[in-house]
């Protein structure tokens, strides 16, 4: 499987795409003026429903065997949303649907709906209803359901599966143009499967008791693809894989963390309606243990060496090095990281809950508490890093899980901390992101396709980004004071955290290569290369620090790493600042296992700090071919301070060492309450001040500082 694929849905709704104009333009519907509420939602809240709703559609589909929904028969029309939504002068937009359109036809490559967006879609009026008791989200939440569950296979080796595309008239399209795996999409385990069982999960335990009968029959799709994925995933349950080296959890949907993660939030949500299903709690508590295992792997949350070589160690000194106490997502690539479906920690947490089992609360407490401060004060959601800052495209996807990670893993483990980060993630709808405006719009609903490297602004409004958009809506107006903080934060002050430096910049030594494909089958080169051979010796300077002050650095090479006992002789490099030797460094892995090729692009820890003021560093080759994709330099105290124009402030800063260490938090002339956390998100002190503080950050441990008036 490749990049292409795995990214398909979040990829397509980026400003890079070209979208192909499908039906005639349609205004969207009128909606609240500004600073008024939106219809069915109470004062002051958030959650507005109207683009999307704008986005349904009706289609009537012929009958096809094996695929039928909840009455049918009585009711032949299913409601769902457009996969799309192209800006268009006047602000109006047009519906359109993946891929191109055949005039003669009226189909696209791809289609006009797709079940993963289906699917979420379901969970907003789900929610909306749930949380307001809007009638009119109830019958949009039973329709889409009803839409969904037409996708679902219902007979045949593949039963239980799910369709991806359908086309306008409501044909189902299971081989769309270009190939998507699998291939009939209904044939495997797939995205769209583990979304399915989200929005199948929610749908039963919101409707349980107010319509019985419909609850029955969702009850009944969700037991068919949980059986599905039995037979095609639960069946290796216990097994490990190789992956370049480490053991991983062979039970993952699609090998994937972030996919079982999705299913798993439905399943939690369905096994706490339904606790006498032992069969499902089953296959979920099955499943929540594969995510919890890689998560446990990846982020070093387990406080013991991970299984296998080349593993984290102990979560207090997870935020030290790659990948900063992240949970990875897809256990055939040990060094690629995303932020659009990345709920491991989420959905660990909300599968703790359900389940009763603390256990799964540890990888989602260390990737909250150290990865989740190492992304805000790196720039924030960039959708990929592969493993250098490669994707830096921001979506609503990528912003909203990490939202719901922070809000989900707070709740579970009763740890404020973590709801005040949260905050200042959610600033990103309004505009603490790249842009430096609102990616949602309270008045619209509106939520926008994405923000390029460059900061500008994709306009148009997709089923994805609408639905992602309105789930970080809803978790706000679910958490009060959380979104007080995030809408009172829009202009970013001063950020410095890590950073990229292309390798290819060297001043001199070394030969700069750039590869026929960027993607390695696994990851990717952020650009070029530079190939050090045995004997020569490259400077690579280095930025100065962004906050103007010389002080010492952490500096991980991302390295081509050779796997041990094959053909390709190990690289070997000697790392020096100045005169003062960082490190020997042998690049290789262990066994490739089920990774794409052997060997893995994968940051390396140097023994020591690059002390202040070093400009450059000198990499000297001493065996092999040395190939440095680039830098990753991260000041030992992060920072990000961001402010609003209704007088809301933050400052965070994070401590990257495992040790603790001073650092500066504060803003001149602004009265705020600073918390201190460790590394597991625990409070460890609070005070008021009114300026630039001196506090003692514990080891992997951060502080925040915050004003809302």
């Amino acid at each position: 499987m490749t990049i292409t694929l795995r990214t398909r849905r979040t990829t397509a709704a980026l400003a890079a795409l070209a979208l192909v104009a499908g039906g005639a333009a349609v205004a969207a519907p009128a909606s609240a003026a500004p600073g008024t509420p939106a219809a069915g939602s109470p004062p002051g809240a958030l959650t507005n429903t109207a683009h999307l709703d704008f986005l349904l559609d009706e289609v009537s589909p012929a009958a096809v065997e094996g695929h039928t929904s909840y009455r049918l028969d009585a009711d032949p029309s299913l409601t769902l949303p457009w996969t799309y939504a192209d800006a268009r002068d006047g602000g109006t937009f047009e519906r359109v649907g993946g891929g191109p359109l055949d005039p003669a036809t009226g189909d696209y490559g791809q289609g006009a709906f797709n079940s993963d967006d289906v699917s979420r879609a379901a969970v907003v009026y789900l929610r909306h209803w749930q949380q307001t008791g809007d009638e009119a989200s109830r019958e949009k939440a039973y329709e889409v359901l009803r839409a969904l569950a037409y996708f679902q296979t219902t007979t045949g080796p593949d039963a239980g599966n799910v369709v991806l595309w359908m086309q306008p008239d409501g044909a189902l399209n299971p081989s769309a143009e270009p190939v998507e795996l699998p291939d009939p999409s209904d044939s495997e385990e797939s995205y769209w499967l583990a979304r399915s069982l989200w929005a199948l999960g929610e749908g039963y335990a919101a409707f349980r008791d107010s319509d019985p009968a419909f609850a029955a029959f969702l009850q009944q799709r969700l037991q068919l693809g949980v059986a599905a994925v039995d037979r095609e995933v639960l069946d290796r349950y216990g097994e490990y894989e190789q992956a370049d080296g480490v053991e991983v959890p062979a039970w993952l949907i699609v090998n994937g963390a972030d996919a079982t993660a999705e299913a798993v939030l439905g399943l939690s949500a369905y096994i706490e309606a339904a606790p006498d299903d032992e069969a499902v709690r089953d296959s979920t508590a099955k499943l929540a243990e594969g995510v919890a295992a890689y998560a446990g792997i990846t982020a070093g949350a387990s406080g013991e060496a991970a299984r296998g070589s080349g593993g984290a160690g102990s979560s207090g000194d997870a935020a030290q090095s790659w990948p900063y106490g992240a949970a990875l997502p897809w256990a055939e690539s040990r060094s690629m990281w995303h932020a659009w479906s990345s709920q491991m920690a989420g959905a660990l947490a909300r599968a703790s809950v359900a389940l009763d089992d603390e256990s799964l609360r540890a990888p989602a407490i260390v990737e909250s508490a150290q990865f989740a401060p190492t992304l805000l004060t790196a720039g924030g959601p960039d959708n990929g890093w592969y493993p250098s800052l490669t994707e830096r495209v921001q979506i609503a996807y990528g912003a909203d899980s990490r939202v719901q990670n922070l809000l989900a893993t707070a709740d579970a483990a009763g740890l404020p901390g973590l709801a005040d980060l949260a905050g200042v993630q959610a600033a990103w709808f309004f505009g603490l992101n790249p842009a430096a405006e609102p990616m949602y719009d309270p008045a619209t609903g509106v939520t926008y396709d994405g923000i390029q490297p460059d900061g500008s602004i994709n306009r148009n409004s997709g089923a994805e980004s609408t639905i992602h958009g309105l789930l970080s809506m809803l978790a706000l107006d679910a958490h009060p004071d959380v979104a007080a903080l995030a809408t009172s934060l829009s202009t970013l002050e001063a950020r410095d955290g890590l950073t990229v430096v292309e390798a290819e910049t060297a001043g001199s030594g070394g030969t700069v290569v750039t590869p026929e494909s960027s993607w390695t089958g696994e990851s990717s080169w952020s650009g070029s290369y530079l190939a050090v051979a045995k004997g020569q010796t490259a400077s690579i300077a280095l930025p100065a620090p962004a906050s103007g002050q010389a002080a010492a650095r952490i500096v991980e090479p991302v390295l081509w790493q050779v796997e041990k006992g094959g053909t390709t002789p190990t690289p070997k490099s000697q790392w020096k600042a100045g005169n003062k030797p960082l490190g020997t460094v042998k690049a290789e892995v262990g066994p490739q296992g089920i990774t794409a090729v052997p060997g893995a692009l994968l940051p390396v820890a140097l023994d020591r700090l690059v002390p202040a003021g070093t400009s450059a560093l000198t990499v000297r080759g001493i065996g092999g071919e040395t190939k440095v994709d680039a830098l990753l330099v991260r000041p030992t105290v992060s920072s990000l301070s961001a402010s609003g124009a209704g007088g809301g402030s933050a400052a965070l800063v994070q401590n990257s060492l495992a040790s603790a260490q001073d650092a500066v938090v504060g803003t001149t002339g602004i009265a705020q309450t600073l918390s201190v956390y460790d590394g597991s998100g625990a409070l460890v002190a609070t005070q008021s001040i009114d300026g630039p503080t001196t506090v003692s950050l514990p080891g992997a441990g951060f502080a925040l500082a915050l004003s809302t008036d």
